[in-house]
């Protein structure tokens, strides 16, 4: 499983011309599920997002959680994570999660962040044509990746 997080000051997120996701402070989380990847890797992720401390405390230092500001997520979910590109010139996303596993896992990863999360956790919604907008915060954009529910 991979997501990039993406400390933001607002997000949301569009089909076909309507707002269906929206949050204020908080982490915009992009989630690519592979075709390996497991319910573990899915609680592993919530968990260690819901504790890495990348918001400033009242002296700048990065050492708050998103629980600790009371944040939002906005949970998008993104198999072009996958993409490989040592190959020609054009993307193979072999290693995407099919489907409808990747959209059952995308489902309960969300289910693990809001039972992580004090905030709202919105979405997009899988495998539409989706717009997003953002004002990143920082900026500061993490990349993480879960492996046999391991961070690595």
């Amino acid at each position: 499983m991979r997501a990039v997080l993406q400390r933001v000051t607002r997000a949301q997120v569009e089909v076909e011309g309507k707002v269906i996701g929206s949050i204020g402070n908080g982490l915009l989380i992009l989630l690519g599920a592979g075709h390996e990847d497991t319910e573990a890797d899915c609680e592993k992720m919530a968990d260690k997002i819901s504790k890495l401390r990348i918001f400033s405390d009242a002296d700048g230092k990065t050492n708050l959680s998103i629980n600790d500001v009371g944040g939002d997520i906005l949970v998008i979910s993104q198999f072009t994570l996958y993409a490989d590109c040592s190959h020609g010139n054009r993307p193979s996303f072999i290693n995407a999660g099919k489907p409808d596993e990747a959209e059952r896992l995308y489902e309960y990863f969300k289910v693990c962040a809001a039972g992580h999360i004090n905030g709202r956790v919105e979405c997009g919604s899988f495998g539409a044509d989706m717009k997003v907008s953002l004002l990143n915060d920082g900026p500061f954009t993490i990349v993480l990746e879960c492996r046999d529910g391991k961070i690595l």
